[in-house]
């Protein structure tokens, strides 16, 4: 060991002894460290030889002699702000907690006072994280430990199996919106991953994957297959930015492709002007993507989605039952729903079971009051273009499109931005069921072993606030329940993780934690977290995540570069 690398010395007094969970060091005051640095202590060991004994940094604290504020005012000049040199010298000093992750003995008695204290170098906080030698690896993104000379940049692997099963299962992503980047943290993750289980047709699907995403945010995901460079409106420092990004790809040891083998799926519109579709995205890359196959039209006919209209319900509190009731006489085909094929006459059926008896209503069994809440909620939304007659070449159903044709290393992007809030989640939870389904009654050959579904705005679909009954929340809990077994894993984004129902949080075994705000951090979802970790939440860059894993001994803060495909202007 090098002498440069001592920092300090570890400090056990009455007020804070070391323990066997944390102990405390002096340092130089002008001595540069930060929460999540790693230090290491050289202990005791049974036979002889030093163990080490590595901690994470957690709180630093400067003290002087001066027993109270008022000495320091009397000693300045008493109060003169300009005094450079008061009346006193005072003795200063940092002194830093420190939280233990592990010995590499594993001995957890306290460590000894005046013991000293080292920087570590790359395979030492390897070690200390248990980053070393990982089984599975998979690039999460990079540790900037330690300022100045000592500054080191390190690869951060996780255990695949930790995140895609079978010894965890699922990721939550949070943080504020426009600051937190967490699209750009999954679609890095993501990237990693699709470039990681890259397979062909004639390979062995034992470790494949494939992806569904959900596009909810302008033109966000619809063009994730085509080069960062081609990016509208870079600029000269876009460009250096670009390179930077890609320095950093190079040490990652990754693949600066973005994604291959996409398909876009876009909302059926009758009007031409707009390439048939409900998009933000430029109606000339709509008829590109679609002449080069890569892109379809979906709509839902009535009888591929009547079974599912109960997804239109998802934000109705339905405690009585009476909104489900209309739904089971509508699939049972009662009258007036017997022989309808076409959302029209489902519409007409539907407008005469809001009359009463005396007026030619229908379907007396169930009250005229809740066949006219039924309608409120589903009516509007069936004479949306999407709700259509029936399918025409390029056009698809999306249902059918996952059970026949999703396949190894492909990705489904689905657009649903431009579509109202009841209609997206009758497309969520109809895809999420179709997944379900697909790995629970496996009837192909080239069924991905791994599906990952990935959801921004999951608020929408689990947020605390839905009715227990909604069945789209009901679907990601049989996804974050048992999803693992079936090889189901869910990234779901939202911008306050307080807010989302909390078996499905508890259920994601990763969590990456980005910039949010005071408010957030104090609710009880994060109170497992160190405050000084939490007070760093509130202030965190973009290109950063705080990331927890069962594979970690801690908490990591790592950094990440910007995904490789083609972005789009904001707002």
């Amino acid at each position: 060991m090098e002498e440069k690398d001592i920092i300090g010395k570890v400090s056990a007094t009455e007020k804070n002894p070391s323990t066997i969970d944390d102990f405390y060091f002096w340092t130089d005051k002008g001595r540069i460290l930060s929460p999540f640095d790693v230090v290491k202590v050289e202990h005791i060991s049974p036979d002889k030889t030093p163990s080490i004994t590595y901690g994470v940094i957690e709180e630093i604290y400067h003290i002087t002699d001066a027993p109270s504020h008022f000495t320091s005012y009397i000693s300045s000049d008493f109060g003169d702000t300009k005094a450079e040199i008061g009346y006193m010298n005072r003795l200063g000093m940092n002194y830093v907690k420190a939280r233990v992750v592990c010995n590499t003995e594993d001995i957890y008695s306290p460590v000894l006072d005046g013991k000293q204290v080292r920087l570590c170098n790359e395979d030492d906080i390897l070690t200390a994280l248990g980053l070393k030698k990982v089984d599975n690896p998979l690039v999460c993104g990079y540790l900037q430990m330690y300022k100045g000379e000592e500054t080191k940049l390190i690869k951060v692997e996780l255990n695949s199996h930790f995140l895609l099963g079978p010894d965890g299962a699922h990721i939550n992503v949070s943080g504020i919106s426009g600051l937190a980047a967490k699209t750009s943290y999954s679609m890095f993750l993501l990237n990693a991953i699709q470039h990681k289980f890259k397979t062909t047709d004639d390979e062995n699907t034992k470790e494949s994957v494939a992806f569904v995403f959900f596009n909810v945010k302008g033109r966000d995901l619809l063009a994730i297959d085509e080069s960062y460079l081609v990016s509208e409106d870079l600029t000269k420092k876009d460009k250096k930015k670009i390179e930077d990004d890609f320095a950093i790809y190079d040490m990652l040891g990754l693949s600066k492709e973005p994604f291959n083998n996409v398909k876009y799926y876009y909302p059926y519109s009758k009007n031409a002007n707009t390439a048939n579709v409900q998009s933000a995205a430029n109606p000339e890359d709509v008829k590109r993507q679609k002449a080069n196959k890569k892109a379809f039209a979906y709509k839902f006919t009535f009888e591929d989605s009547q079974d599912k209209l109960d997804l239109l319900l998802a934000n109705e509190d339905d405690s009585t039952g009476t909104l489900e009731s209309c739904v089971n006489y509508v699939i049972n085909g009662n009258e007036p729903f017997n022989n309808i094929e076409q959302w029209s006459t489902f519409n007409t059926a539907l407008d005469e079971c809001t009359k009463t008896v005396a007026n030619g209503g229908k379907a007396k069994d169930i009250q005229v009051a809740s066949w006219r809440k039924f309608k409120r909620c589903v009516g509007k939304a069936t004479k949306d273009d999407v709700f259509a007659r029936n399918l025409n070449t390029d056009e698809i159903d999306l249902s059918k499109e996952i059970q026949n044709n999703l396949v190894p290393n492909q990705v489904m992007v689905i657009d649903i931005a431009q579509l109202d809030e009841n209609t997206q989640g009758f497309v969520f939870g109809g895809v999420a069921q179709a997944i379900y389904d697909l790995k629970k009654n496996a009837e192909r050959n080239n069924i991905p072993k791994t599906i990952i579904l990935f959801v921004d705005e999951l608020n929408k679909y689990a947020s605390t606030e839905l009715p227990k009954s909604s069945p789209i929340l009901r679907r990601l809990l049989d996804i974050t329940e048992r999803g693992r077994s079936l090889g189901i894993i869910l990234f779901g984004v939202e911008q306050f993780r307080s807010a989302i129902f909390p078996r499905v949080t508890g259920n994601c075994a990763t969590s990456a934690y980005g910039r949010t705000n005071a408010i957030e951090v104090s609710k009880p979802d994060y109170k497992f977290i160190p405050k000084v970790y939490q007070n760093m939440m509130t202030r965190l860059s973009p290109g950063e995540y705080i990331i927890s894993n069962p594979a970690l001994r801690s908490t990591v803060n790592i950094k990440f570069p910007r995904p490789t495909y083609r972005q789009f202007p904001k707002g």
